[in-house]
């Protein structure tokens, strides 16, 4: 039986321009992995030879807290390019909880961070709904900030 979310892999093409990034966001590291060959990539993953630079990254320091698994490949080299919108086919966006959105995105538009849209409310039936907006890490990977609310 499944229990719950582990972690969610972002391959990036820039470790420590990303990990600055995700960082900011508030995130912190809980397993640097460093960088090198690693054995458990070349069979578990099925990438013969691989090279790569690698940490943990968690929001909260509970262990069963969901991770994110920051990647650069450096043997293969990390390839290609985000999605580009929002309706790909596969894992499109990880959305994140805040606290008060309007100043989350302050806070990131004035860093420079590339703004996908405004914060905007949506509703779940007559009382319940959330606020949120979308936004971009430095490879363009779609990342979504929600405040939920009631009333």
């Amino acid at each position: 039986m499944i229990k719950s979310l582990f972690h969610v892999n972002i391959n990036v093409t820039d470790f420590d321009r990303s990990l600055a990034f995700y960082k900011m966001l508030g995130f912190k590291v809980v397993l640097d992995i460093g960088e090198g060959k690693n054995s458990g990539n070349d069979v578990g993953l099925n990438i013969p030879d691989s090279v790569a630079r690698a940490a943990l990254l968690s929001l909260s320091d509970d262990p069963r807290a969901t991770r994110i698994d920051l990647i650069e490949w450096k043997q293969p080299r990390t390839a290609g390019h985000a999605y580009p919108h929002l309706y790909h086919a596969g894992i499109a966006r990880i959305a994140l909880f805040t606290k008060n959105i309007d100043e989350e995105y302050a806070r990131l538009k004035a860093a420079g961070v590339e703004m996908v849209s405004e914060p905007v409310i949506i509703r779940f039936g007559n009382k319940a709904g959330a606020k949120f907006f979308c936004f971009k890490d430095p490879d363009g990977s779609f990342l979504e900030l929600i405040e939920p609310f009631n009333g």
